[in-house]
C-alpha cells in the first residue's frame, strides 16, 4: 500500500518503520523538523506538509489530542485517493472520532479508530494491540496493517467503540497500577523484599500486568521502567491525558468512578510537580514520598 503517515513520535515512526519494513511505500509528515531528522536517519521518506501529495491509499495518524487530528486532516485528506482509508491509532474522545468519521465520509474517505496498548516497545516490535471501531468492510481492509504493525486486534463495534475501549482499558490501568505501588510501599515499610512480594504476588490473586510486565518496584521485571530510573514507556502526562477521557466519559454519562477520579487527581498532582515526563510507574515513588 502507499501511505501517509503523520505523527513521527515515539510510537508513531517505529509504527511506521515496521509498515516500511514490510514492503509498503510510506511518507511520513511531522511539524517537528527534528523528528523528521530523526525518521529520515532511521531510512524514511519524509515530508513537512502535505504540499503536493496526491494518490495515497491510506493515511495513518498518531497524533495527541483529537483537535491536532482534525487539524491536519484538512490537508491530508487532499493527498488521499476516493476511496482511501484513514486509520487513526490516536488516543481521542469518542465523540471526536465519531466527529472526524462524518468529516471522512465527506471527503469520500473511509474512518477506522484504533488506538494502541503496548507502549514504545510493543510500537518497535511490532506486538501493538489495537481497539478498533469502524465498519467491518473498513476494517477489514486495515488489518492487514494490523497484522505488521501488531499481535492483536479486537473490532470492539462501530466508530468510536475502540477510542471507548482504550478509556476503559486505561483507567484499569492506572487504578491497578496505584494499588500494586501500595503495595510495594507496604511490603516496604514492613520489612518484606519486594522480590518476594512479587514471587507470591505473581502467582496469586494479586496478579496483574502492572505487577508483572511492568512492576513499579526496582528488581523483579527488569524490563520495567522502574530499573531504567522511570525513563518512559508510557509518560505520566499521557496517562493524565487518558485518565481525562475515561473520567470525563464517565462524567457525562452518569458512571460512578471514584477511583478513576482519584487515579486523575493523583497524577495530575504528579504532573504539576514537574515529573509529567516520567514513566507512570513512578507514583510509586510519589505515593512513598521520594
Amino acid at each position: 500500500m502507499n501511505i501517509l503517515f503523520v505523527g513521527l513520535g515515539n510510537m508513531g515512526l517505529p509504527m511506521a518503520l515496521n509498515l516500511k519494513g514490510a514492503g509498503h511505500d510510506v511518507l511520513g509528515v511531522d511539524v517537528s523538523s527534528g523528528v523528521l531528522e530523526t525518521a529520515a536517519a532511521a531510512g524514511l521518506l519524509t515530508s513537512p506538509s502535505f504540499d503536493g501529495l496526491t494518490g495515497f491509499d491510506v493515511l495513518i495518524t498518531m497524533l495527541p489530542k483529537g483537535e491536532h487530528v482534525a487539524a491536519v486532516t484538512d490537508g491530508a485528506y487532499g493527498a488521499l485517493r476516493h476511496n482511501a482509508l484513514h486509520l487513526d491509532c490516536s488516543t481521542i474522545a469518542v465523540a471526536d472520532a465519531q466527529s472526524q468519521a462524518e468529516k471522512a465520509a465527506g471527503a469520500g474517505v473511509r474512518f477506522v479508530d484504533a488506538p494502541v496498548s503496548g507502549g514504545v516497545g510493543g510500537a518497535s516490535a511490532g506486538t501493538l494491540t489495537f481497539m478498533v471501531g469502524g465498519e467491518a468492510s473498513a476494517v477489514a481492509q486495515a488489518s492487514k496493517l494490523f497484522d505488521v504493525m501488531g499481535q492483536k486486534y479486537v473490532h470492539c463495534g462501530n466508530v468510536g467503540m475502540g477510542q471507548a475501549a482504550k478509556a476503559c482499558n486505561n483507567m484499569t490501568l492506572a487504578i491497578s497500577m496505584i494499588g500494586v505501588s501500595e503495595a510495594f510501599n507496604l511490603a516496604q515499610s514492613l520489612g518484606l523484599d519486594s522480590q518476594a512480594l512479587f514471587d507470591v504476588m505473581s502467582t496469586s490473586s494479586g496478579q496483574c500486568w502492572s505487577l508483572t510486565s511492568y512492576c513499579p518496584a526496582p528488581g523483579p521485571v527488569p524490563a520495567a521502567p522502574s530499573n531504567k530510573g522511570y525513563a518512559p514507556g508510557f509518560a505520566v502526562d499521557l496517562m493524565l491525558k487518558d485518565l481525562g477521557l475515561a473520567v470525563g466519559s464517565a462524567q457525562s454519562n452518569d458512571v460512578k468512578a471514584p477511583l478513576g477520579e482519584q487515579a486523575l487527581a493523583l497524577y495530575q498532582s504528579l504532573s504539576e510537580a514537574g515529573d509529567g515526563g516520567k514513566d507512570f510507574s513512578y507514583v510509586i515513588e510519589a505515593l512513598a514520598g521520594r
